[in-house]
């Protein structure tokens, strides 16, 4: 081995495409699983392992290399004639060709999408956030056999994800006296469990408060704070009938409610919000917060305060009431030129009367 591959300098030129080494020193990729056979998209096969000089970055065979076994390659497919699986090695979401090179380069050219191989896994060592979370996912995925389905941003989750789905294999035996195996307990909670909760995350649009976080991620949240630290919340009749304080209640409510019936993971507050303002201004300020959606009602009145507002806000399911008026009133209401001060007041107990 030479010095430059000791050190683990790239031996990648311009236009080729990547050579395995590079990537397995890059990730510290040492540990290996045999995954088997099964069909790769060409778009991910983005090097390899022996031929990396023999290729452009489009998987074209170069002009000054041997043509012949890509031409008899050529000709085999053109005359639809099967090919034995390529070969290739993986690192995360990228293949590196062991065997098969022309065969790749042939089937790309030929604007295939995908190709029949035998892959050998090799897993990125834990010295990166991104690899800890890649390698707690192959772990998961291989233990309950939900593949590409389930994504976490936080190490230490797919374990509790892997919890439920033990408990819910337990419920599973115990109420049909069989047993049962962990990969069809995890399918099971998947589609009867996961998937009710997660499409009701995504009817909600409650990623759009979590940028940076992912639909999985915020059903561990909600899954975890209301059936197991015992921290859950109430938030209105028809989302509490549904997820209820228990995973397998909630199973049952939801078996037979199709996905478009689903609740709406969203919350009515009402408030009143008790504002101080420059009298100069009264009427203008009285219009400005009247013609805000969420304003119902505007009073100005006598006395220490000068105007009641009654403001019907909506929250999603995981912020805080505190949270969601706070910031609605700095951003709609402090801000309006002319307002002094504000109190708000949230109702404990309410009687209306009908008109």
């Amino acid at each position: 081995m030479s010095n430059t591959d000791r050190q683990g300098t790239s031996h990648r030129k311009p236009g080729a495409i990547k050579r395995f080494r590079d990537e397995q020193q890059k990730e510290g990729a040492y540990d290996y699983k045999h995954r088997g056979k099964q069909t790769v998209k060409l778009s991910e096969i983005v090097g390899s392992v022996n031929r990396y000089l023999d290729f452009d970055s489009k998987f074209r065979l170069k002009k000054d290399r041997p043509q012949e076994r890509l031409l008899s390659i050529r000709t085999v497919m053109e005359q639809g004639k099967p090919l034995p699986p390529v070969d290739l090695y993986k690192i995360k979401d990228s293949y590196f060709v062991v065997d098969g090179n022309h065969r790749i380069s042939v089937a790309k050219e030929r604007g295939f999408k995908e190709i029949n191989a035998r892959v050998i896994e090799f897993l990125p060592s834990r010295g990166t956030l991104e690899n800890i979370l890649y390698r707690d996912k192959t772990e998961f995925e291989d233990r309950t056999g939900l593949k590409d389905s389930i994504t976490l941003t936080e190490p230490g989750q797919y374990r509790n994800l892997a919890r439920q789905i033990a408990q819910h294999q337990k419920y599973l035996e115990e109420d049909g006296k069989v047993n049962v195996p962990l990969k069809e307990a995890a399918e099971d909670w998947y589609n009867t469990i996961y998937r009710p909760l997660t499409a009701m995350v995504e009817k909600a649009g409650l990623l759009a408060f979590f940028p940076k976080r992912t639909v999985s991620d915020l059903y561990m949240y909600i899954s975890v704070h209301q059936w197991e630290r015992s921290h859950s919340r109430s938030f209105g009749s028809a989302i509490d009938r549904s997820i209820t304080r228990n995973m397998e209640e909630f199973r049952k409510n939801m078996k037979n409610v199709k996905e478009n019936e689903y609740p709406e993971m969203l919350r009515e507050i009402t408030v009143f919000v008790l504002i101080n303002i420059s009298a100069r201004k009264e009427s203008q300020i009285l219009d400005r917060l009247f013609a805000l959606d969420e304003v119902k009602e505007v009073h100005s009145v006598h006395g220490s305060i000068d105007v009641i507002a009654k403001l019907i806000l909506t929250r999603n399911l995981v912020a805080s009431d505190a949270e969601m008026i706070s910031r609605y009133v700095q951003k709609n209401i402090r801000h309006v030129p002319g307002v002094l001060s504000t109190q708000t007041l949230i109702p404990g107990i309410s009687k209306v009367k009908e008109e």
